[in-house]
């Protein structure tokens, strides 16, 4: 045994020797010769490790593209329905950079206040995007942005294609018109029907007048139609009072289906009929949801994006939507005619955001409370906050227990 031990110790010293005598040490500017062998099985091992990165960058990068674009659907819905985000930020950068921040005020144009108000409206419906802004480079920031959009132009057009069908279901069945409105198609309608059209009509004109109807379908000058008119869809009844205009005003039956069958479900449309109160659907779905495990069943819009109330700008998003559906415009645009809908998805948001006074703001919270109720029923858990709880007798007592056992202590 000793004997195999000293021959295993002289082969290893044998080798050390070989291997010390072959390795040839090169000047600076060399290199320590390798097998050819070990090289490529080095070099296999480090594209291996570098493609193996690249495909967790790439997932990465796929992610984030997934989320932005399923994040930005909001955009259209709830803040701007045509200004970029850039403006946004912009206008909400200007103000910092000139002390809004540290209270100073100075005066600001509608334009730029409506502007910083969809600032507002965009971190509240992603609240991680205000501080992500500020922790990002520009490249980032820039790309973040156009998948966002894309996800914002995306979801109008999902909505556009839903209403199209809809609204043309809707006036079938509500006015029963002699020509009926197909839903696959858009060329009838407009003022070309007359259900269309008179829904359509400014509601300071009437639509039952053959001058009216035609001066409108010829476009003589006298019948502009163009975004600085109310149209009588928006109005409950579809009916006006010319020395009232805001009574019924953004109340009409066919508004409230298409902001139910686009924020809630299709099927809570059929729910909107009258002053009465809405089902709690919100509820509704997550029960559902609940019931049906694991059986998945699709969260409506709103409950997706945490929405508890119907705001000014959701509430313009859809009238616009509903303009574009009950027109005979075949593809989404800007400008048709006369008819500018930018400018008339502003008139709406300054109706409710730019009021004149608080006898107007009072009727526009109402109005906002009706919506809300109409939309996800008589719940109001989101209003219950510290300060409204505090005044509820169930704190009011352990308050006033508090004090009576404090008296007690102090009396003794």
């Amino acid at each position: 045994m000793l004997e195999s031990q000293s021959d295993s110790r002289s082969e290893h010293e044998h080798l050390d020797q070989t291997h010390s005598s072959a390795l040839i040490i090169p000047d600076l500017s060399g290199a320590v010769p390798t097998s050819v062998e070990a090289r490529a099985k080095r070099r296999i091992a480090a594209l291996e490790e570098e493609l193996h990165t690249m495909q967790q960058e790439k997932g990465k990068k796929q992610r984030f593209t997934t989320y932005y674009f399923a994040q930005g659907r909001v955009i259209r819905r709830m803040t701007v329905l045509y200004t970029s985000m850039e403006d946004l930020i912009a206008e909400n950068d200007r103000r910092c950079e000139q002390g809004f921040v540290d209270g100073s005020v100075e005066r600001t144009t509608i334009e730029q206040d409506r502007l910083q108000r969809g600032y507002i409206a965009l971190a509240q419906a992603l609240p991680w995007l205000h501080s992500k802004l500020g922790r990002i480079d520009i490249d980032d920031c820039e790309d973040m942005l156009k998948k966002l959009k894309r996800g914002a132009d995306a979801a109008r057009g999902d909505d556009t294609s839903t209403l199209k069908g809809l609204v043309a279901t809707w006036v079938n069945q509500d006015f029963r018109p002699s020509l009926l409105v197909r839903s696959d198609e858009k060329q009838l309608r407009g003022f070309a029907h007359n259900v269309c059209g008179k829904l359509l009509c400014p509601a300071e004109w009437d639509w039952s007048n053959d001058c009216v109807k035609a001066g409108i379908r010829n476009r003589t000058s006298d019948y502009i139609v163009s975004e600085n008119s109310w149209p009588l869809f928006l109005y409950k009844n579809y009916s006006f009072n010319a020395n009232d205009l805001e009574r019924g005003l953004f109340k009409s039956k066919i508004l409230v289906q298409a902001f139910k069958a686009i924020f809630t479900s299709p099927s809570s449309a059929r729910e909107a009929d009258g002053d009465g109160d809405g089902a709690d659907i919100l509820e509704n779905n997550r029960r559902a949801r609940q019931a049906l495990n694991p059986v998945k069943v699709k969260m409506c819009v709103a409950s997706i994006i945490n929405m508890r109330k119907v705001t000014p700008r959701s509430i313009a998003y859809i009238v616009c939507q509903v303009h574009f559906a009950l027109s005979n415009v075949s593809s989404w645009r800007t400008v048709d005619g006369d008819f500018d809908y930018e400018s008339f998805w502003t008139n709406v948001v300054d109706f409710f955001e730019d009021v004149p006074g608080p006898a107007a703001q009072r009727r526009v919270d109402g109005l906002l409370e009706w919506w809300t109720r109409k939309v996800f029923g008589k719940n109001h858990r989101e209003d219950l906050t510290p300060e409204v709880v505090s005044k509820m007798s169930v704190t009011t007592l352990a308050e006033q227990r508090k004090a009576l056992e404090d008296a007690a202590f102090n009396s003794k």
